[in-house]
């Protein structure tokens, strides 16, 4: 119904022009020597214009409007999903810059409980590494000690071996020595022919 009115509005505006533009011309030739059948003819062809302009205007007008009718509605719904489309984000942004300042905290709550875990977790390690090295340390020492007493037993062999050696260079003469081959040469004569080992 919209469609028709405007488009009866637009046909009367064109009529309303072509009249007001043949006025002048009909009134220069009503004005001269013309007869009234040129009259007619003038008349006659001003409606045939104007009915051709009255058609075309009824035909071609309606499907124009309606197509523009139509890109104008969908460019007010486009334009109506954009802005429930903004709207939503500028909601959203708004929640999120109201919720920021919970944000933040729990990063910092976050990061908090990780440092404490990373600060547990190396004293952790730090003390794992002190048990080895303690433990290593003693054995090392272990070492070292059953080392030092096995060198110390050598030295305390070698010089009881020494000291004996010394000590029978002192007690053991040339006399003695020769005493001590007497008396195993007497034991080696006696009867049964066995030496007695001396004590």
């Amino acid at each position: 119904m919209r469609r028709l009115r405007s488009a009866a509005a637009v046909i009367l505006l064109a009529c309303g022009l072509v009249l007001l533009a043949a006025h002048p011309a009909f009134a220069a030739e009503e004005g001269g020597e013309s007869s009234g059948l040129t009259s007619v003819f003038h008349w006659l062809n001003f409606a045939i214009v104007a009915g051709v302009l009255v058609w075309l205007l009824a035909t071609k007008a309606p499907g124009y409007f309606a197509g523009r009718a139509k890109e104008i509605v969908s460019a007010i719904q486009e334009a109506g999903k954009a802005k429930e489309k903004a709207e939503a984000q500028r909601r959203e942004a708004e929640q999120r810059l109201a919720n920021l300042g919970a944000e933040i905290e729990e990063l910092r709550a976050a990061a908090r409980r990780d440092a404490q875990a990373e600060v547990t977790r190396i004293l952790a390690a730090a003390k794992q590494e002190a048990e080895k090295i303690e433990r290593a340390g003693h054995m090392e020492v272990d070492a070292a000690a059953r080392s030092a007493r096995i060198d110390l037993r050598a030295l305390a062999t070698r010089l009881s071996i020494e000291h004996a050696e010394a000590l029978l260079r002192v007690q053991i003469t040339p006399a003695a020595e020769d005493g001590m081959f007497a008396t195993f040469l007497g034991e080696l004569a006696q009867p049964g022919g066995q030496a007695r080992r001396p004590n």
